[in-house]
């Protein structure tokens, strides 16, 4: 009679383990997703941003450079024209950001680090663990003398 009790007591808790396993590799598989669409959300915004701020720039860059090319006919100054130089850099970089390859290019730059300079992504004392930053908690803690005794 103990053993049929044994083996059904350890059938089902082989069943609760795995029943486990396959909630916490579910949950796993919802914040994975979670967090790639809020990466998603982001990117979108900052993308969005991007072509905003290239519609200010834009007429911005586009007064600056009628003016200061009528100013340097009028005057005859070619050195006005100058300032135009440093400002179409910045408007070709946020085209480039707001409709162009800017991104793909970093994305294969990123990929390209991961790949060949992992290295360089280490942080300070390594990954934190759950052991360091349980230390560090307590140590801010001003409950956790009455809580370790």
């Amino acid at each position: 009679m103990g053993l049929l009790l044994s083996r059904s007591m350890e059938d089902n808790l082989k069943k609760q383990q795995e029943f486990m396993l396959h909630n916490s590799r579910l949950q796993m598989e919802r914040q994975i997703l979670m967090q790639n669409q809020m990466r998603e959300r982001q990117m979108a915004m900052q993308i969005a941003w991007s072509r905003e701020f290239l519609n200010y720039f834009g007429s911005f860059f586009a007064v600056a450079t009628v003016g200061l090319t009528a100013g340097a006919i009028k005057r005859k100054n070619p050195g006005m024209l100058a300032p135009i130089i440093p400002l179409s850099f910045i408007f070709v970089y946020q085209m480039d950001s707001a409709y162009g390859t800017l991104i793909y290019r970093m994305r294969g730059e990123a990929e390209n680090i991961m790949d060949n300079e992992h290295d360089r992504l280490d942080l300070p004392h390594q990954t934190p663990t759950f052991e360091s930053v349980e230390k560090a908690r307590r140590a801010k803690s001003s409950l956790s003398s009455f809580l370790d005794k």
